[in-house]
């Protein structure tokens, strides 16, 4: 792989190399969290990944629990921001950087067992410094909603060297 200065362009050919690889998936999510520490501390299960669209899993653990005994409201934050980003990252030029500015989450019940978060992001005109919201919906095994992430991206291209 060539090398660049977009953690985007290195995240969508990571993922172009090993999603496909036996095994690949969870290599591509460890080296996610090696990428993204604190991302790793609720260890995403990358599902599906392609251009505008993210699918992230995520385990019902100990350490990702709460007092009430469900899934703390941190770690489905984590889940909602990794997935928007996943999502938007496929969409960008490799000369693109982008940064969450801002980060909300409305609960809907109380998160258990295996979770499944999902974004759709368009297509952004990079060429300007502009602000973008992406929601996450993470739903239970069920199928139920237990939570909408909304992330605001500040996206624009790399500045110059």
């Amino acid at each position: 792989m060539p090398p660049t200065r977009s953690p985007y362009a290195r995240i969508r050919r990571l993922w172009d190399y090993w999603h496909d690889l036996p095994g690949g998936k969870w290599v591509f999510a460890k080296l996610l969290g090696l990428a993204v520490p604190y991302t790793a501390t609720i260890r995403p299960r990358i599902a599906e990944l392609r251009p505008g669209y993210a699918r992230v899993e995520m385990d019902d653990r100990h350490r990702v629990r709460n007092h009430l005994n469900s899934i703390h409201a941190i770690a489905l934050m984590n889940l909602g921001e990794v997935t928007s980003g996943l999502a938007a990252a496929m969409t960008f030029p490799d000369n693109v950087r982008a940064i969450p500015v801002r980060l909300s989450i409305d609960f809907v019940k109380k998160a258990r067992g295996t979770l499944t978060a999902e974004c759709t992001a368009p297509a952004f005109d990079t060429s300007v410094e502009r602000e973008h919201d992406l929601e996450t919906v993470i739903k239970d095994r069920s199928g139920d909603v237990v939570a909408r992430a909304m992330a605001r991206w500040r996206v624009g291209p790399l500045p110059a060297a």
